[in-house]
């Protein structure tokens, strides 16, 4: 069941399962316009997450190996694992992403509502809700997708 599209700057997560509530697998598109803001290199703690690009091209870095991700091109994330988006091109980039157990749309939503006030993210209201959902933001690498 599709829920309604959550927009996170130039990001849209539109949920197709939300496997949260029974710890399963989740899935959703997310869309990523060019030079957009986007979340730093993160891990989590509790799901494995595998994305397949739809369309377009995705920088994507794991583990601090950074790749340029096109339309076709799949790669799972484990978890534990550093990873990181950036859409440096001049396209929108979709991205199909399975998470399991799934990390859940409210996470998407709790974000949504932290930024509401406009402005850059901040870490004081953003590091807490990460926490809560067990994630956690990596250290600078040298090698971060958003170079």
């Amino acid at each position: 069941m599709k829920n309604d599209a959550i927009t996170i700057g130039g990001m849209t997560i539109e949920y197709l399962i939300d496997g949260s509530a029974t710890r399963s697998t989740g899935m959703f598109e997310l869309t990523v316009q060019p030079r957009s803001i986007v979340p730093p290199p993160h891990s989590h703690a509790d799901n494995d997450e595998y994305l397949y690009v739809l369309a377009g091209t995705i920088r994507y870095s794991l583990d601090g190996e950074t790749r340029d991700l096109r339309a076709g091109e799949f790669l799972a994330s484990p978890r534990g694992s550093v990873h990181g988006f950036a859409n440096p091109f001049d396209e929108p980039t979709r991205v199909l992403i399975i998470q399991s157990p799934d990390i859940g749309r409210q996470y998407f939503a709790d974000v949504q509502d932290a930024l509401k006030a406009g402005g850059p993210p901040d870490p004081s209201k953003m590091l807490p809700i990460m926490a809560r959902y067990n994630l956690k933001v990596a250290a600078p690498q040298p090698s971060a997708a958003q170079s």
